[in-house]
């Protein structure tokens, strides 16, 4: 199954760094849930669907760290169907939608690629992760500058090209 493990620069750099994306992760998938309420049987854009709700999870990262640079950071990796479990109480949440943990450790040599938003995008990021508690407390005009970084489509990047990424040699 190809789940969506939303990061930030700074927790891409330390996965490069150990080889590991973590244990027990919270990541996005095709989920029942996402495919009744995106109403589509395209693989594809489903799976569009789970990497732009990692790409908002990311965004949530980097709320939490005002250090990490400002561009939201999914890996696509590949993981056993039985490892990414889906939580059926949260199943109709609109918040999770496509939320799965994926059970055990994932190593980052299972990746198949890294999402990243281009440098253009760090301003609009930048202000949606300053404006995402408001815009969760329903203030529309914040909403609206959230929205605006989910405007930006995250850049695909082979998995040979991490160092760069992150600023380390090969």
């Amino acid at each position: 199954m190809r789940v969506y493990v939303p990061l930030t620069l700074p927790g891409l750099a330390e996965a490069y760094k150990t080889g590991d994306l973590g244990t027990d992760l919270v990541a996005y998938a095709v989920t029942p849930a996402l495919r009744e309420w995106y109403l589509s049987d395209d693989i594809e854009e489903l799976e569009y669907a789970a990497l732009n709700r990692a790409a908002a999870a990311s965004l949530r990262l980097l709320a939490a760290d005002p250090g990490a640079r400002r561009r939201r950071v999914v890996v696509a990796v590949d993981v056993p169907d039985k490892a990414a479990v889906a939580d059926p109480d949260r199943g109709l949440d609109p918040s999770a939608l496509g939320e799965v943990r994926v059970t055990g450790s994932v190593r980052l040599a299972k990746a198949a690629a890294v999402h990243v938003d281009a440098d253009d995008a760090e301003a609009d990021v930048t202000a949606a992760a300053e404006a995402l508690e408001a815009a969760d407390g329903g203030d529309d005009d914040a909403q609206f500058v959230v929205d605006g970084a989910e405007d930006h489509e995250l850049l695909w990047y082979a998995t040979q090209e991490i160092p760069n990424l992150v600023g380390q040699p090969d």
